[in-house]
């Protein structure tokens, strides 16, 4: 693909642009009460306008805006990150865009975030989260709605073919506006981390001598079911006192939070962690075992891709989300139930060989179909649309 340079007639020196997250939490008839949340500044580059920035490590969506982030503020745009949740309805939508004087918008998740910007006559661009593919287009109102945003939006962005392919069959007036462009991937785990301070923190008294952590990244939810594993997980330490299961999230369901809390004190050979910043997150990874996930429903796993990155072996469980990306027994091990995933993680343990080759085979995955770069040229060519009018994008 030819790209050109991101200096786009017609806008300021700095084009603005409002990026909407989505906070993890389930859906509702209409967005919880509240204004817009407290957000942390960013440090800015020299010359550059500091932004406002919603820190954490919560999986994908954060970790995705992040990255979209650093590929605008390259570009030149000034970025401003809210959560759509902090929204009651499209009119306080329509005072933010006046207030900040935005140029164009950029929303995660079709339904909960793009649902905000229709009717304002802003440009804005759609990267589908997942649940909407998954489970919203299911939902005949919702279904409408995504569709008709899909009608105003200049592009929508899918991680996978299959992604893609699904959004087509529903809504075939915007298959020329969808593209494909897999998350890029890039980890720096602190290399200040100290793996024993961690152990202690976790209250993991085994020698790190023959000790097997499993880790499992997701924000406290029940679409992560980060529970779905816990009781067989228990049953295998009581056999084998040196696996543990470790999972590490933030607070993102306050309700679910307390079941998982109160299930997790009960387990023997679990333990919950805090989510942590980024570089320590990679660097509990690089020094775990083996990274699990066992969601319902994913878009396509940051967590899983940054395992592979870091060379640790990764066991996911069978949906198509997780299977688009690992392959059995080649770039990782997928289970369909808790039973499967004991057998197959004793297996795993058991057998270097087959640790070392899922290793080299999902970093060899990750590096040539989960480019960094190629994820930044593609935004920064696709934010270039949202300038001008539809009828010029050709």
């Amino acid at each position: 693909m030819l790209l050109t340079p991101l200096q786009c007639p017609g806008w300021s020196s700095n084009p603005r642009m409002i990026q909407l997250k989505t906070s993890a939490v389930p859906d509702a008839p209409s967005p919880s009460p509240g204004g817009v949340s407290h957000v942390a500044r960013r440090q800015a580059r020299p010359g550059a306008t500091g932004l406002p920035f919603v820190p954490g490590t919560e999986s994908n969506h954060e970790a995705r805006l992040s990255s979209v982030w650093d590929h605008l503020e390259a570009a030149g745009h000034v970025c401003i990150l809210k959560d759509a949740f902090d929204f009651n309805s499209p009119s306080e939508i329509a005072d933010l865009l006046r207030a900040e004087a935005l140029d164009a918008a950029l929303a995660l998740h079709l339904y909960r975030g793009g649902r905000l910007l229709q009717g304002h006559g802003i440009p804005f661009g759609i990267i589908f989260g997942g649940t909407d593919l998954n489970e919203d287009v299911n939902q005949g109102e919702k279904n409408q709605v995504m569709g008709k945003v899909l009608e105003e939006a200049r592009f929508a962005v899918a991680f996978t073919e299959s992604m893609k392919e699904m959004a087509r069959l529903q809504w075939p007036h915007a298959q020329g506006k969808i593209y494909v462009q897999s998350q890029g991937i890039a980890t720096a785990p602190n290399t200040a981390f100290s793996w024993h301070t961690f152990l202690q923190r976790a209250e993991i008294k085994q020698s790190t001598d023959n000790l097997h952590v499993f880790l499992l990244i997701c924000g406290l939810r029940p679409v992560k079911d980060p529970l779905y594993l816990v009781d067989a997980f228990a049953e295998w330490h009581q056999e084998e006192p040196n696996v543990y299961m470790v999972i590490i999230g933030p607070e993102v369901d306050p309700v679910f939070t307390r079941e998982v809390k109160a299930k997790v004190k009960r387990s023997t050979g679990v333990r919950l962690i805090p989510e942590m910043p980024q570089d320590e997150l990679h660097a509990v990874v690089k020094n775990s075992f083996a990274l699990v996930n066992s969601s319902v429903s994913e878009g396509m796993s940051a967590a899983i891709l940054e395992a592979m990155d870091l060379e640790v072996p990764v066991l996911a469980r069978d949906i198509p989300g997780n299977a688009a990306v690992v392959k059995h027994e080649v770039t990782g091990l997928l289970f369909s139930d808790p039973q499967e995933f004991v057998q197959l993680a004793k297996r795993l343990v058991r057998d270097p060989a087959l640790e070392k080759d899922i290793v080299a085979n999902g970093r060899r995955y990750v590096r040539e179909h989960h480019s960094w770069q190629v994820e930044r040229d593609t935004y920064q060519r696709l934010v270039r649309t949202l300038e001008g009018s539809p009828e010029d994008l050709g």
